[in-house]
């Protein structure tokens, strides 16, 4: 299953060749991905009473043409891969048929003091709902 976040593109996003900021682009990938963990029952908080964290390991992106003042955009989040401590997840932004750019963002759960931790099994099947082809 892949998790949907529309978004719109606001005057204050823009760079000065009137084109959504590489930057934004990033806090648009994050709040897709904050949203798909909201579906599964997890917010961010939560995870850190149960002494878990999901943190950022790595980001890679790509930009494929310009978003715009305006634009209706939508943010798909998906899991593409979960290991014992990591976890690997796909995402685009499109507006229509058209990709604006992709993102891969490799995580892992740790606790909170920052030591890796097993990524706990109520959280394990969350994720695999979001991994395309996973049983």
């Amino acid at each position: 299953m892949i998790h949907c976040t529309p978004i719109s593109v606001r005057f204050y996003e823009l760079d000065p060749y009137r084109h959504l900021n590489h930057a934004v682009y990033i806090q648009y990938f994050e709040v897709g991905r904050i949203g798909l963990f909201k579906e599964m029952g997890w917010s961010l908080t939560e995870m850190v009473d149960l002494g878990t964290r999901v943190v950022v390991a790595g980001i890679e992106t790509r930009f494929l043409a310009p978003g715009v003042e305006g634009d209706e955009l939508v943010v798909e989040t998906w899991v593409e891969d979960v290991k014992r401590v990591s976890m690997r997840f796909g995402q685009r932004i499109v507006r229509g048929e058209d990709v604006l750019a992709t993102q891969t963002v490799h995580g892992a759960c740790t606790r909170v003091d920052g030591r890796p931790k097993r990524i706990p099994d109520e959280l394990l099947a969350g994720l695999r709902r979001f991994t395309p082809g996973a049983s």
